[in-house]
């Protein structure tokens, strides 16, 4: 598994939540990794086909947005990508490659099985008492972040394992999340790109709102999208984890949703408390977390206050054929603001 040299997870977390969520993904984000271009390629292609053949009737909230893949945003920037449509703004998009480094490693946090339901309701009970303004029609949720990514690099007959440099992700969606924009360090030029969709993105605030708030209910729809579009070779209960953290990420859910969520995560087999993880800023927390395929994915949340920091992914078994070691992070992300704004690329506390 890897990452793309951009926002979000590792390609079986994303083609087994490709049909949780409204077709048009969740910032992607943000959420949150590519193992070879080939790979990626293969789903833009892939997203094309069943755009054409069966467009969404009914959006669902749990299906990621393709354009937080930025390497797949990027890729057919200024084409339209399950119904998403990528316009750079300026004529020739002005990026500037990140640069890289040697592979990102840290200690792996121990992980306990049996203090995850008691650390969820903890957490669930901190999300529902949190005050957030309701946004107002024709707003637009803006979130700041920062990310990097771990990946195989190969240059003639060599491979080697690169990180990128951290750096920072703008992202803005309108509440019905029909329209957005992106700024990307390294993706998108200094502007940034337009986020079109005919069909709401995932994780879209009016979407959200309208999730089940009992956790049984909120759990069982989960699993029943997840097992109607999930990739057979990734576990249900992995899909539905997957499904539940993009939603926390690069959204703006309402408390109760949030409350319920966590709950729906406890629910979940193989769910386990982590006593310590870094977000990618560097602020350490306690995580909630589950394993796939060798790596670990983990929420990561403040000690003290239980607010979501951001999430990363962790390489915690040796898998054969894999470039990347024990330790390895091959996603790691911080959520620096989360605000709702007047207007697309306004920036919180900048007059609309």
């Amino acid at each position: 598994m890897n990452a793309s040299p951009s926002h979000r997870p590792h390609p079986a977390e994303w083609t087994e939540t490709q049909g949780l969520l409204p077709s048009a993904e969740r910032d992607l984000p943000a959420g949150r990794h590519q193992f070879h271009k080939e790979q990626m390629m293969a789903r833009i292609h892939e997203d094309l086909r069943t755009s054409r053949v069966a467009p969404p009737k009914r959006p669902s909230p749990f299906l990621r947005r393709t354009v937080l893949v930025p390497a797949a945003a990027l890729a057919l920037a200024g084409a339209v990508v399950g119904g998403l449509a990528l316009t750079g703004s300026g004529s020739d998009g002005g990026r500037t490659p990140l640069a890289t480094g040697p592979a990102l490693i840290t200690q792996i946090g121990v992980a306990d099985a049996k203090g995850a339901p008691r650390l969820l309701d903890r957490i669930s009970l901190a999300a529902a008492d949190t005050t957030m303004p309701t946004p107002r029609a024709g707003q637009y949720v803006y979130i700041a972040s920062k990310v990097a990514s771990t990946y195989p690099r190969t240059v003639g007959d060599k491979t080697t394992v690169v990180s990128q440099r951290l750096h920072s992700r703008q992202v803005w969606n309108s509440l019905d999340g029909k329209d957005g924009w992106l700024i990307e360090a390294g993706q998108t030029d200094d502007k940034g790109i337009t986020l079109r969709s005919d069909v709401p993105l995932s994780g879209a605030y009016d979407a959200l709102a309208e999730l089940p708030t009992d956790p049984e209910a909120l759990l069982r729809r989960i699993y029943r999208e997840s097992d109607a579009n999930r990739d057979p070779e990734v576990p249900r209960d992995q899909a539905a984890f997957v499904a539940i953290g993009d939603l926390l990420t690069e959204s703006y859910p309402p408390a109760r949703v949030s409350a319920a969520l966590y709950k729906a995560a406890a629910r979940i087999p193989g769910v386990v408390a982590v006593d310590d993880a870094v977000d990618a800023t560097g602020r350490h927390g306690i995580a909630i977390a589950r394993e796939n395929a060798g790596e670990r994915t983990e929420w990561i949340f403040d000690k003290k206050t239980l607010r979501f920091l951001g999430e990363r992914t962790v390489v915690v078994k040796a898998v054969a054929h894999s470039p990347f070691k024990v330790g390895t992070v091959t996603f790691t992300s911080a959520i620096t603001q989360r605000a709702i704004v007047d207007a697309s690329k306004q920036v919180p506390g900048q007059a609309s």
